[in-house]
């Protein structure tokens, strides 16, 4: 007969999880079956770790109630009929203990959302079929300075995980080469983030210049890197998505679990593990509790020291005299100040 509820204690309080014995991720060649309530315990075991991303941070929760099946899809603007979607307001039924900031929206809407202060906060969120946190890179103090520089290396079709691997080691370099100490992980998937905390000084639209700047520095040093926002220019390269730095555009959380087979985790590492890593797939539910547990979190120092963006921005002012200028947003946001037509080249042709 199966459990009707069972207790986790998360931070000194004791959250209720239902339906604990439901399947989350089905088992895999290198991972068992996953269930509920070990998915709200996986959330407690990395808990200072997660915290450490999600700490007063809007977070928008990524949810997927029915566990995570082949075939099933993630609720988009566009179609809203998805087995997952992205919960961005405060749910109803919340515990009061959730504490909450107001955010603004590129369309000029407003909303509360959750801002995590506490590990219960997450294992709840995990009990309501949370897989994946989404932070801003910004605290409540001041939600229009972000405190985080995001670079994320996607793989385009035709590319993959040694792929980024590869790339990451150039971006280290440059981040050095400019005074700035990054911060790696796996994206869960075939990609690589790098972080960079930054001081509270700047708009998410310079931000987002610097990490623009940033990628075309890197397309100069690799010419299998791309900045090209249309996936019809990118080819089979490394894609620099500096529009993770818009508003209202977030990244998997550190320790966050990623709805793909076998539970894989956007896990930080120390830069030689990232580069000694051969397959992403075994950072996972199963495997990255007892990888905390064997050595210090590599994240741990990330609040200990703030850097500028001065370098970026001289860099972007630079390239934006040379005829590289700003562009395209994401088709959801309105016309932004600077951006270039937001028509994707082959459709601007053919009606040329």
């Amino acid at each position: 007969m199966a459990t009707t509820a069972a207790q986790v204690e998360a931070g000194g309080r004791t959250v209720r999880v239902s339906s604990p014995d439901r399947i989350i991720y089905e088992a895999t060649d290198i991972t068992p079956a996953i269930t509920k309530l070990e998915v709200v315990e996986y959330v407690v075991a990395v808990g200072d770790g997660l915290m450490r991303a999600l700490y007063e941070r809007p977070t928008t929760l990524e949810r997927w109630p029915k566990g995570v099946r082949e075939g099933m899809t993630l609720s988009t603007r566009q179609d809203n009929h998805g087995d997952a979607f992205y919960q961005k307001r405060v749910p109803k039924g919340a515990p009061d203990y959730l504490e909450t900031v107001r955010i603004h929206f590129p369309s000029g809407r407003r909303a509360d959302e959750i801002c995590p202060t506490e590990i219960a906060v997450a294992a709840w969120a995990a009990h309501m079929g949370t897989i994946t946190f989404h932070p801003w890179p910004v605290r409540r103090s001041d939600v229009d300075r972000p405190d985080e520089l995001r670079i994320d290396l996607d793989p385009q079709p035709g590319t993959d995980f040694h792929d980024a691997q590869r790339v990451a080691r150039v971006a280290k370099e440059l981040l050095e080469e400019i005074g700035m100490r990054g911060y790696v992980k796996t994206s869960g998937n075939r990609g690589v983030h790098v972080f960079v905390r930054i001081r509270p000084e700047w708009t998410f639209t310079d931000v987002r210049h610097a990490a623009l700047a940033f990628g075309r520095e890197l397309e100069r040093r690799d010419d299998r890197v791309t900045t090209k926002w249309w996936k019809e220019e990118r080819g089979e390269k490394i894609f620099v998505d500096f529009n993770q730095n818009a508003r209202d555009r977030t990244i998997a959380s550190a320790y966050s679990l990623r709805p793909k087979p076998g539970a894989p985790v956007s896990t930080p590492l120390t830069w030689d593990e990232l580069f000694d890593l051969d397959e992403p797939r075994t950072l996972n539910l199963t495997t990255v509790p007892d990888l905390l547990a064997q050595r210090p979190d590599p994240w741990a120092s990330i609040d200990d020291e703030a850097f500028g963006l001065e370098t970026l921005l001289e860099w972007y002012a630079r390239d934006e005299e040379n005829g590289e200028g700003d562009m395209p947003y994401p088709p959801d946001y309105p016309k932004m100040p600077g951006e270039p037509k937001r028509v994707q080249p082959s459709k601007a042709r053919a009606d040329t």
